[in-house]
């Protein structure tokens, strides 16, 4: 049974846009309706540069330092995105949205990654929304992850800093030999 269009689709945008930044409104709207968006006027070009803001206020709840201060920061994205929740069938079924009807694109897309994230974190754990750990790599990844233990964006990532980490060890067993 699905019932959260929201979450993991909405928060893996979100990560997706804000590590591959759109660079015109064809880039943004293609990649929105790749990820299933349903967008019905034409997209404005003032949009992106509202998108943009708005992907570097969702950086700011991916980099908050505590749980705390991740709902804050989130809270403040819901209160200007979101609306209470109302039923519509724009595109032949009826579904929930958490934002007014007719908004311009950039709005809905605030709503969407506000929500979608919101519903991601509650859901799975305010943890499971961060950066790679390998030293470099600043890529944010949402963990949907079974066990909730997603330290790294890519197994490409991964295995690299598994493989430093093993050197390392080897590096400090030969010095020790020596």
């Amino acid at each position: 049974m699905h019932l959260n269009p929201y979450g993991g689709d909405a928060v893996k945008l979100a990560a997706e846009l804000a590590n591959r930044r759109p660079r015109t409104v064809e880039d943004l709207t293609d990649r929105c309706r790749a990820a299933g968006l349903v967008i019905d006027e034409p997209v404005p070009q003032a949009d992106l540069a509202h998108t943009l803001a708005l992907l570097d206020t969702w950086e700011g709840v991916v980099d908050a330092a505590t749980e705390r201060e991740r709902a804050e920061r989130l809270n403040r994205m819901l209160a200007a995105g979101a609306s209470h929740p109302r039923l519509t069938d724009h595109s032949g079924g009826w579904h929930l949205h958490y934002r007014d009807d007719r908004l311009p694109f950039a709005a809905v897309l605030s709503s969407l990654i506000a929500v979608g994230t919101a519903f991601h974190l509650v859901g799975r754990g305010m943890h499971r929304l961060g950066r790679c750990a390998v030293a470099g790599c600043t890529t944010i990844y949402a963990d949907t992850t079974r066990t909730g233990r997603q330290r790294y964006c890519s197994q490409r990532c991964a295995n690299r800093d598994a493989v430093r980490r093993h050197r390392a060890t080897r590096s400090a067993a030969d010095t020790a030999r020596a």
